[in-house]
């Protein structure tokens, strides 16, 4: 249980919070890649972390993401003219380049770039396109870090899928959502007997025999490695081993040969987070049916109200619950879709959950260790101390799943897993 003032520094980014700034130490996934699909194309509106910008692709392809507002009287530049190396209010004219900096200003002459258009510059946040997404960096231009190199970032475009959803509830309550593994006996056992990016491993067996796993929690320079056991077969744990990579990844243990996946849970704000999600697989391209499968919703994805990154089913039509498919145990929840599956419950809890009245067990271990990473690493940002996750070289772990001898540790014995070299095929049951 967390008292208010905890539970209110964990879940309040806006800039000057704690989180807020912690969350701006980090490269965060603003947009997909082909949101700008080229040069001068519409720009695209941007909400994170509370602040709203605009998104653009320039004449010489460079991004921008800059404040939405223009600085004259304040009309959203999501109406604005791209053009000619920058984004143009159609109000009065006044023009933006990537940085932000106002480069026309027609009210002052025939060229407009007088001493006034010289002082004008909206915010703007530097952007870099990786692993097929546009990322921005909102802290300390003197901290920037290195750009993220979490494996799928790394692999080849046809080796991933990307999408992400818009998730109506506060970031927290998604990430803890993502680590835990002990919900997906229950919620998740009817998807993983049918699913196609689940079905046909033993693990899932091991899942539905033991529905009570017992948790271990060990750091890692990049955040923590949570793993769940359960009882297998010949004296064996069944271990499924979840990473948290600082300060939003959450990389899910992959069943039988099945790709690897895993989301970045993003704040829009105090009461929305973007539920970025990634399938990938580290030696082989994704097949034809694996494309196919996610673009269907399948898996960790959604289906989604067209032209928009709302999914179908959503809290507005009760995300299409079937009462008969709950009783006959298609769905455990009713619900269909995995991703859905788990969005439903962690919106019921409201936009932001009040955990001064939860009552947790000890299978809530890695939500207790990745609250307390948080609010430390909040703290240490504060007083200029090193953040876990920030360097590259801490983001390269990887999800697995395993049987171990009961005697042996999944921290010192799941190590060929958790941190192979690139371009070696997970480790899974």
């Amino acid at each position: 249980m967390l008292t208010q003032q905890e539970n209110d520094t964990l879940t309040l980014t806006n800039r000057g919070t704690l989180l807020g700034d912690l969350f701006r130490r980090y490269w965060l996934p603003a947009l997909h890649g082909w949101e700008l699909p080229e040069p001068d194309c519409p720009p695209v509106r941007v909400k994170l972390l509370g602040e709203r910008m605009i998104g653009f692709r320039d004449t010489q392809n460079r991004l921008g993401l800059i404040d939405e507002f223009c600085a004259h009287r304040g009309v959203s530049l999501w109406f604005g003219r791209n053009e000619q190396s920058g984004l143009r209010c159609p109000y009065h004219g006044w023009k933006y380049d990537v940085t932000g900096q106002c480069t026309e200003l027609p009210s002052e002459g025939p060229d407009g770039s007088g001493p006034m258009c010289k002082r004008i510059k909206l915010k703007s946040y530097p952007c870099i396109e990786v692993g097929g997404v546009i990322w921005t960096y909102m802290g300390p231009p003197e901290l920037k870090p290195a750009p993220p190199a979490l494996e799928w970032t790394q692999v080849s475009p046809r080796q991933r899928y990307v999408s992400k959803r818009l998730q109506e509830c506060n970031y927290l309550q998604a990430i803890e959502g993502g680590i835990d593994s002990s919900h997906v006996s229950f919620l998740h056992g009817g998807a993983l007997r049918t699913d196609p990016l689940f079905v046909g491993s033993k693990g899932n067996e091991y899942n539905d025999k033991d529905r009570m796993p017992f948790f271990e929690v060990a750091d890692f320079p990049g955040g923590l490695l949570i793993g769940a056991r359960r009882n297998a077969d010949n004296d064996q744990y069944y271990w499924r081993i979840t990473p948290y990579v600082m300060p939003m990844h959450t990389i899910i243990p992959p069943r039988a040969g099945h790709p690897l996946g895993g989301h970045m849970w993003v704040p829009i704000d105090d009461a929305n987070c973007w539920a970025w999600s990634f399938n990938y697989h580290p030696r082989r391209e994704l097949t034809e049916a694996e494309v196919n499968a996610m673009k269907d919703g399948k898996g960790i994805h959604v289906k989604y109200v067209p032209g928009t990154f709302i999914p179908l089913a959503n809290k507005h039509n009760d995300y299409l619950m079937d009462r008969a498919a709950q009783r006959a145990g298609v769905h455990y929840s009713g619900i269909e879709g995995i991703a859905m599956q788990d969005a439903s419950l962690q919106e019921s809890m409201g936009t932001v959950q009040d955990r001064t009245l939860e009552n947790l067990c000890p299978t809530d271990r890695g939500v207790v260790m990745m609250r307390r990473l948080l609010l430390q690493s909040a703290h240490d940002n504060r007083t200029g101390k090193a953040l876990p996750g920030l360097d590259p070289k801490d983001q390269h772990v990887r999800s697995c799943s395993l049987l171990l001898p009961k005697a042996q540790a999944f921290k010192d014995h799941a190590r060929h897993g958790l941190f192979p070299p690139l371009g070696t095929d997970p480790v899974s049951v």
